[in-house]
């Protein structure tokens, strides 16, 4: 080859390659949206995101972070990331009682106006609720939770209707009759609490979220129940120390009759004790006056856009994909999380897994929140160490007691 050709030659590979790496440049690698939420261990969030990713085609992937099971632990691996600013954090899966600490921090992005209606459309109007404050949608409601009664059908013929009724009860049944309840002091027990003063016709907080109700009527009906309950012989006598995992694991020993608790024991009995399963019948949470029906905290998995993300609209196309109606089947059907959107409880399969779909909508469609106040977490500590332990709770003298600590977590004083 000549001197000429060889040069030709060289030119030309040259030029290839010039146009090689520029068209590199112009084709940038698909994002990656990494989605920090708690390990489900089904895999219907890690489906989800592959089926969201491929949807997307090629605009995004979604990557999940996992965070711990325990919500306590999830919030303070956030509020660290969150209060250094991490761009790493472009989809929260966030518990419904962050919506006002994390949007007041600035730590979310309120959903744009021309996308709120695709995602509250058809969604149970407490899910909704506890994705909104100061008037904005922060988070795209997922899933949802609440408490039922759960108790052994082949001991109760009727499941009692009111908290009287069924400590009677438990307490005529004798050794097993025991009542499962959370009473360790953490946010189970600030539940608790908030549950039976809703159902009492109180609230914590005034509805701006500034102010401290605890009307002394409904207050002591709810301390009151509390105190019977721990006094009683049908209590566990670890109720002091118990959570939701430790209720149900009691629960299927066999020897208790009765327990509060979220959705995820009946899934869990048929696996680990088919025997109490067989007998397993649910109900409404018990009621504290017969004449009105109890009202039940909401919990439940919202999911918000990190305000440092880098790619702050493909995470609200993600986000929205990733709560939608495939996806809440989806998780309802592997994981029993139940769904946000109210079509869904009259779904075959969702019905399916859960048998007890109409008295969770039920119980759902009028479900109470906890105060959205960016001073949640110091008023959760301040009712839960105030009510802590239950057996020792002064009904009569303690209102005040109760206000006094609220108060001062409200107005960020002597945090706990």
């Amino acid at each position: 080859m000549s001197a000429c050709r060889l040069g030709v030659f060289f030119l030309l590979l040259l030029t290839v390659l010039l146009a090689w790496g520029c068209a590199r440049k112009r084709t940038p690698a698909r994002p990656v949206l990494t989605w920090y939420v708690f390990h489900e261990p089904s895999g219907a969030f890690q489906q989800a995101a592959d089926t969201c990713s491929a949807a997307s085609s090629g605009a995004y992937k979604i990557a999940i972070a996992l965070l711990p099971t325990d919500a306590d632990q999830q919030r303070e691996q956030l509020v660290r990331r969150l209060a250094a600013r991490d761009s790493s954090i472009d989809i929260i899966g966030m518990d419904v009682i962050w919506t006002a600490e994390f949007a007041e921090a600035g730590w979310i992005l309120p959903w744009p106006d021309e996308a709120r209606g695709r995602i509250t459309q058809g969604r149970l109007r407490p899910s909704v609720k506890s994705a909104t404050y100061d008037n904005r949608l922060w988070a795209a409601p997922f899933t949802t939770n609440t408490q039922l009664l759960w108790y052994r059908t082949d001991r109760v013929k009727t499941p009692p209707a009111t908290w009287d009724e069924m400590i009677r009860e438990a307490e005529r049944l004798g050794p097993k009759g025991t009542i499962q309840a959370q009473g360790e002091r953490y946010e189970g027990l600030t539940v608790f609490f908030t549950s039976l003063l809703a159902s009492a016709g109180g609230e914590i907080l005034s509805d701006n979220g500034k102010e401290v109700s605890l009307a002394t009527g409904p207050t002591e009906k709810a301390m009151a129940i509390m105190k019977r309950l721990a006094d009683s012989p049908a209590s566990d006598p670890s109720l002091d120390t118990c959570r939701e995992d430790q209720a149900r694991l009691a629960f299927e020993k066999g020897d208790s009759t009765f327990m509060i608790n979220y959705t995820f024991v009946w899934p869990s009995a048929q696996r680990n004790a088919p025997q109490v399963a067989a007998n397993m019948g649910w109900a409404r949470w018990p009621a504290v006056d017969k004449n009105h029906p109890s009202r039940v905290t909401i919990g439940g998995l919202n999911l918000g856009v990190g305000a440092y993300s880098r790619h702050p609209k493909l995470a609200f196309q993600a986000a929205q994909c990733l709560a939608s109606e495939q996806n809440q089947r989806l998780a309802a059907r592997l994981g029993g999380l139940p769904p946000t959107m109210v079509k869904l409880y009259h779904d075959p399969q969702v019905r399916k897994t859960l048998p007890f779909a109409d008295t969770l909508l039920a119980t759902l469609q009028d479900a109470v929140q906890r105060p959205r106040t960016p001073f949640y977490n110091d008023i959760s500590l301040a009712i839960s160490r105030t009510l802590h332990p239950m057996r020792d709770i002064k009904p009569r003298t303690e209102v005040k007691k109760l206000r006094r600590a609220v108060a001062r977590a409200l107005r960020s004083e002597g945090l706990l």
